[in-house]
């Protein structure tokens, strides 16, 4: 007996890998400092957790509708037409538990043998898998620093192929904090009308934007590209909330039912108490989500200006997002005491073990010549972390 080829050909998340070791280490009393992880480091309004307090004391702990209350479904159709210019029926909204489960449905609902899924790397790095768990086949399309990281039209129309069903985007983007401006979006959803394959927009970093950048929802460019888009987001970034596992989805109603008949065979409902506080993050006052940007900001331009006055480093700023995504290939072919950085996943091993700083190898982001370092984590940890990296770098010869 034997487990199932798909589930064979998939690896643990390396971002929670790089997390689980970091935990590890501390709990031997050692001093990590933990750029790995990607979740904000502010606790969940206090609004937000008083509706889910709220919700235990008043008895709110039973099933609800599988695909989500219709209370939380009209809060996310409100939030589409306040900040997206979106409009959405209830039937078009699923409910989920996190951002990731919304694309694992929407996965299992469009994917068959064989099809095609274009994915711009650097990406985040369940796309792949995901793609890879229905059968279906990742196609990557590299993108580079000077293209902002971002698929031009003429990339996409090139990876197209009649077996093409779907382009995955996410905008800001998980690793590189960078984003899709308007007009790149529009030539985009050109060519996905085009040759009518769908656009699976992840936009869970939204609200955190910076320098006045404008995030803009490729399905709010035309209705034509909107009946191909199906929308993905949460309350995860945006309200501190990653552990109450609420994420959504909005697209045609076709898609939107299958994802909620195979939710419905799978989890069942998200977490109801988890869905009152969601309802209430939506709902409630939205200053939390400046204030914690705000702090993102300064994180950022420190981190950034740090990794570019490292010898064999370069960072381009983030627009987005709360990740530094360095390049790092100048120190390849370096070595200390014996060891040998050949890749990014030699010096993320390396900076863990020397110099107690945890991080992601851009290998796990299809992008070997980067590291991703996360500053969802206090000021005083990233100067620490970064003293530490610095002294690490300088060892190499």
């Amino acid at each position: 007996m034997s487990i199932a080829k798909r589930a064979a050909a998939i690896k643990p998340s390396p971002t929670l890998a790089t997390a689980a070791k970091a935990k590890a280490m501390k709990a031997q009393g050692i001093d990590v400092v933990d750029f790995g992880v990607g979740e904000p480091d502010f606790d969940t309004p206090e609004n937000v957790k008083l509706a889910g307090i709220k919700a235990i004391q008043s008895g709110f702990t039973k099933y609800t509708p599988a695909g989500g209350t219709d209370e939380l479904k009209d809060a996310v159709i409100d939030k589409f037409k306040k900040d997206n210019g979106l409009q959405y029926e209830k039937s078009q909204v699923l409910i989920s538990c996190g951002a990731k489960h919304s694309l694992y449905n929407i996965a299992e609902a469009l994917f068959d043998p064989g099809d095609e899924v274009i994915i711009p790397s650097p990406y985040w790095v369940s796309y792949p898998d995901q793609v890879i768990l229905n059968d279906a086949v990742p196609v990557i399309v590299e993108t580079t620093e000077e293209e902002g990281f971002r698929i031009s039209a003429a990339k996409l129309e090139k990876a197209v192929t009649k077996k093409t069903k779907a382009l995955v985007l996410n905008s800001p983007s998980n690793p590189t904090g960078l984003a899709y401006d308007k007009k790149t979006l529009e030539e985009i959803a050109a060519i996905a009308v085009k040759h009518n394959i769908y656009v699976i927009s992840d936009e869970i970093y939204e609200h955190l934007l910076y320098d006045g950048f404008k995030h803009y929802s490729i399905a709010s460019l035309g209705q034509e590209i909107k009946n191909l888009t199906i929308v993905v987001n949460g309350v995860s970034k945006s309200h501190a909330m990653t552990g109450w596992r609420i994420g959504y989805a909005a697209g045609p109603k076709d898609v939107i039912t299958a994802m909620s008949n195979i939710q419905s065979q799978s989890t069942s409902n998200p977490c109801s108490i988890s869905q009152k506080a969601a309802n209430e993050a939506l709902r409630g006052p939205q200053d939390f989500i400046k204030t914690m940007t705000v702090e993102f900001d300064k994180r950022r331009v420190y981190m950034v200006d740090r990794l570019n006055k490292m010898p064999g480093i370069s960072c381009i700023k983030p627009v987005g997002a709360f990740y530094a995504f360095p390049n790092v290939s100048a120190l390849y072919g370096k070595s200390v005491s014996g060891k040998r950085i050949a890749n990014s996943s030699d010096l993320a091993t390396y900076l863990l073990e020397d110099a107690k700083v945890a991080l992601v190898s851009g290998d796990a982001f299809g992008a070997d010549a980067y590291i991703r370092l996360s500053y969802a984590t206090s000021m005083e940890n990233i100067k620490k972390g970064l003293d530490r990296i610095e002294e690490a770098v300088r060892n190499l010869k």
